[in-house]
Parts: C-alpha cells; structure tokens; sequence
C-alpha cells in the first residue's frame, strides 16, 4: 500500500517553492485553495501562474524570507474564498517551505472582541470583568471616572479594593459578593441591586450595581455599574410631589395652597428664591401671596406686577413655561439691576405663576422645568378645586340665605295680608251701624285691596332675585327718579337730585328698586310729615366702588337694626308693611350691586348702592 507523505496528511495547505520561485510540491489541500493540481504547476513560476498575487503581501514576503533566510508569516485575505489566511514560509537553501492556514474564525473573533472593547470603553456604565478569584481582570475608562482611579492599579486586585474604594459597607459588600457567587455558579442568570457609594468627590452617591456571566479565556462575571443618582432623587421627588399634591388638595384656601406650593418647591426641589403671584381679577394685576424665605431675604419682599411689567407678566400672559439661563442677555427686565442671574417661570393657568430663581446663570435644567411643570399643575388643580367649592359654598349659602328669606316672605305676605283683609271682613259684616263707614282711618276698601295686590307684587319680584336680571339698557338716573316718583307714595318734589348719571340695569327691575325704596321711606314718616330725599353718587371723588345713595328725613332706623331691615320680617321692632328694604336689596344683587343701609352725618337714613360699575357722570 502506497503511503502517503506528512504534508499531505496536515490540514493547512502546503507547497515548496525552489530558489526561483517555482512549486517544487504542493500537497493535496493547496491543490483545493489553488485550485490547480500538481501537474499544472510543478516547476512553474508562482508569479507566472498567479499573478493577482503580485500585488499583495507574497512577494515582500517571500523575497524577505529567501534573500534574509528568515521564517516570514503574514495574513492575507483570499477575496473569491472570503477566508483569512496565515501564510508562514521558511527558507533553506533550496527554496521556501509554505504553510497556509484558515485563520477566518479566529480573526473574526478579534474583530468582535475588539467592537466588544470599543463598546465597553465608550459606554458611561463603568464595567469592571473579574475571574473566579474575584481578582479584576480588565475595568473601562468610565469606572475610572466613576470611582477616580487609575485602571492599571486596579489590574488584578481583588473586588474588595473597588468596594473599600467607592466607600460601600460591609453589609452592602457582602450583598455584592454573594451577587457575584450566584451569577458565577449558575444560580442565577442575572443579579441586580441599588447601594449608596462614595463619589471620587466625597459625596454620596446612588449606584445600580448588575452582574452577569461571560464567556471569556479569564474572566467569568461582569459587574456594570451605572451611577443613577440624579434618577433616584428624581425619583424621590416625583414620590414627594404626589405627597404634596395630597396636601393640596386637601386645603380650600388659595393662599394656603400658593404657600404649599411654594415650600414644596424650595424645600424638596431645592428652589430656595421662590414665590407665587396670583391674578387680582378685579384690578387685573398679579399680585404677591407666598414666597421663600430665601426670596424675602434676597429682595426683602415681592413686587406686583401690573400688565406689561417684566417677563413675569409675559409669561402669564402667553400661558408656557418658561427658562431663562442668562437673564443678562434678556432685554426689558422689571428690575435690571435684579440679582437673579437665570429663572423658571411657570404660569398656573389662568390663576397666576410661580417663578423661581438663581443667582448665577445657567443653574436649571429640563429636568427642573418637568418637575416644576408638574408642581405648577397640581397647584392649578388644587386653585380650581378650591374654586369651584367656594363658588359651591357661595351657592349653598345663597340657596339657605334664599330659603330663609322665601320663608320670611311667607310670613310677611300670611301677616299683612291676614290684617288687611280682616279689615275688610270686619267693616262689611258690621251691619249695627247706622252709616256704613270703612274703619281704617282715611283708607278705603280699594286701597286696602290695591295694598295687598303690592304685597304679592313685592313677593313675586323679591323670588325673581334668585335668577338673573332681565336685559340691560342704558339708563338716565334723573328719568328712572321720575318714573320711580310717579309709582310711588312720594310726592313728585320731594326728590333732589345732586347729580346728573347714566347707567346700564333692567329697565322696570330698577324703577321698582326706586320705588320700594321711596315708599320705605313715606312708611317710616311721622303721620303727615313730608318726606324728603336726597339722591347723589359715590365712588367718584374717594375712588371707592362707584354708585350712588338715598338720603331720607324720615324717621331715622336705628344703627342696630341696619342689617336687620335688610331682610324680610314680620316680628321685628323695625318692621313695616310689606317687604321694603328687603326687597332693594333682592333688585340691587340680582344686578350684582351691593345694598347697605347707615344714618346720615345729620340723621335720616342713608341707602347706598355700591359696585355699579357702568355708572357714569353726565354733564348738564
């Protein structure tokens, strides 16, 4: 049986080459990888009959090899076979011995090996391989930052140095180690755990230490170590904020809130110069209610902001939060020589804004904006909450107020109408008397009745105060007196008139609200004393709310019974016929006016009604 020679029995390719470069053998892999048999090639030139290969690394090579009589080895890459060789030639003085082998695997494992490295370095995780000694095999660049300190002494040294280094206790040390343990013997895929360390400045710091298998010549576990710091406090906030917003929402005081709120901000976001404004939306200003104690201490107290006035208001005004890095390359600034280098302004709502300040620049973040952005959100909730139970308690108590007033009516009505019509019963059934003669002094059956038609005229216009008045039209005051005089118990020139004015208000409603209150007056007068009353404005010379008053000479109400006379009562003191000054009132706050009654400086009683906005001088 035939042998068959060594060569021939290796697995890389193999041929010889003479002194001019001519195959002297080839065995029968090279004949694969060459795709040529022996017969083709034996005693011909390599260059010759593969001249691609000219230009790549054989011929330096090679040449080297036989000219230096040194081994050579080099890689190449065969393009029609996509396979990586090593080609390894020794010389002697007959030619070149030539060794190829398929390095293919191997060099795509470097490549991967390699893209693994560059990935790890680049990654911010700090990344720290150990073998199953615990000792360190290899750590990146990043856990040098991490922990400040030089990877070359670290090479090789326990685990324990990292964990003394980064400042962790025992107890969190040991949690490490059993981690390590459990990922080293298969206990578990994957470990993970959150522990406090020590940051290479000397502060505390938040870590999330994870731990995995590899496949590695040395190496066994992986620890990845990501510093969550920032996250973990951003965490701890937005935790703390849904505590605050409890707190909130459990306040009906928007005062109360904006000073929550502002705390919360200073105290748990570190916003140490803080402050609420809210809308004052009668004068239409934003004006202070709550700040920090760093932000009185900084400006020894908030300004209010009119319309226009500095970036608060514009930021009001445009309804989105806002971050100012460098107020010093801000223009328009309500204070330019403020000490406030960068701000965040944040409106909440149409309510107001919370602003917060730094004294240098650039010291918020969009992180601070979404925290800020939430607290703003929850105040808003709470403003609206608050609102909306004060407009319902304001109801509730209208509705009692209402009822208890619709009950007094019921009173009054079932009193003055029971005496009236007794009147009348008793004078038609006395039929002893030689001449019939009605016995209420001068009155007659006529006026009693058309007083008790008033009366249910006064309850059908004091239950109207519940809804809303009818449209409003442009009055004159000294008309809707003459109108008003014309209806009533006065007589025509008994009214002076101190001023001439226009206002917008029911037509009819008004007129009533006048005569009532003339009438009011004729029922208070002495038998037949003449009554006199004096009209004139207010809230033009003292810049109070504007309106307007009457000034009577009847008898004077007593200080006491101010109040009282303003409501409906049949059993008071002060009582008269019918609803009188009550039902003022009822006219007067259906146009959202306000009613009050007082003396006047030289006796008499003074009405005023207050907060007519659309009352205006004329001039004669």
């Amino acid at each position: 049986m035939r042998s068959v020679p060594i060569v021939d029995r290796v697995t890389d390719a193999f041929f010889a080459l003479d002194t001019g470069f001519r195959f002297t053998y080839l065995n029968e892999r090279a004949e694969t990888l060459l795709k040529r048999s022996r017969e083709d090639l034996i005693g011909r030139v390599m260059w010759d009959e593969f001249p691609q290969t000219v230009e790549t690394q054989f011929p330096d090579g090679f040449h080297r090899a036989m000219d230096e009589q040194v081994p050579v080895s080099f890689e190449i890459y065969h393009t029609h076979l996509e396979t990586w060789f090593e080609a390894r030639a020794y010389p002697s003085t007959t030619g070149l011995s030539v060794y190829m082998r398929d390095v293919t695997e191997r060099r795509a494992q470097e490549t991967t090996v390699a893209q693994h490295a560059a990935v790890v370095e680049a990654i911010r995780d700090a990344v720290i391989t150990l073998d199953r000694n615990r000792e360190i095999v290899a750590i990146n660049g990043a856990t040098e930052t991490l922990l400040g300190a030089d990877r070359s002494a670290l090479d090789g040294e326990h685990i324990e140095t990292l964990t003394e280094l980064a400042g962790i206790d025992d107890q969190h040390a040991v949690d490490i180690g059993r981690a390590i343990t459990d990922v080293d013997v298969g206990n578990a895929d994957r470990r993970q755990l959150e522990l406090p360390y020590t940051g290479p400045d000397g502060n505390d710091r938040m870590g999330e230490f994870r731990f995995v298998p590899i496949e590695d010549d040395t190496a066994t576990v992986a620890a990845v170590v990501r510093d969550i710091t920032d996250q973990h406090e951003y965490d701890r906030v937005v935790t703390s904020l849904h505590e605050i917003t409890r707190w909130l929402l459990e306040s009906d005081d928007p005062e109360e809130i904006c000073a929550i709120s502002v705390h919360a901000g200073g105290d748990l976001l570190d916003l140490p110069i803080s402050g609420v404004w809210l809308l004052e939306e009668e004068q239409g200003y934003l004006e202070p209610v709550a700040g920090t104690a760093g932000a009185h201490d900084e400006f020894g107290g908030l300004p209010r902001f009119n319309p226009g006035e500095g970036l608060v208001w514009d930021v009001f005004e445009a309804g989105e939060v806002e971050r100012f890095d460098d107020l010093e390359t801000v223009g328009e600034l309500y204070n330019p020589d403020t000490p406030l280098r960068s701000e965040i302004i944040a409106p909440i709502g149409t309510h107001g804004v919370l602003m917060t300040g730094a004294l240098d620049p650039h010291q918020f973040d969009e992180t601070d904006v979404d925290l800020i952005s939430t607290l703003v959100e929850n105040t808003r909730a709470a403003l609206d909450r608050a609102d909306r139970e004060r407009v319902l308690r304001d109801r509730t108590a209208e509705l009692e107020r209402q009822t208890e007033r619709l009950e007094a009516v019921a009173d009054v009505l079932s009193t003055d109408l029971k005496d009236q019509l007794t009147a009348v019963a008793d004078a038609l059934e006395d039929d002893t008397a030689d001449e019939w003669e009605f016995p209420l002094a001068e009155d007659t059956v006529e006026t009693t009745l058309d007083r008790a038609e008033g009366l249910v005229d006064d309850v059908r216009e004091f239950a109207r105060n519940a809804s809303a008045v009818g449209t409003r039209s442009r009055l004159r005051l000294e008309s809707a007196i003459t109108d008003a005089v014309s209806e009533s118990r006065l007589d025509a020139d008994s009214v002076i008139v101190d001023g001439s004015a226009a206002l917008r208000a029911d037509p009819d409603r008004f007129v009533h609200l006048l005569e009532t209150a003339f009438d009011s007056a004729v029922a208070r007068a002495d038998g037949d004393v003449n009554v006199t009353i004096q009209i004139g404005l207010v809230g033009f010379e003292d810049g109070g709310s504007r309106g307007f008053f009457l000034l009577d000479d009847a008898a004077e109400i007593p200080p006491n019974a101010h109040d009282r006379v303003l409501d409906p009562t049949h059993d008071d003191d002060t009582a008269i016929d019918g609803l009188g000054l009550a039902l003022v009132r009822a006219i007067a706050e259906a146009h959202d006016w306000e009613c009050t009654v007082s003396n006047g400086a030289n006796g008499g009683t003074r009405v005023e009604i207050r907060d007519v906005t659309t009352l205006e001088r004329r001039l004669e």
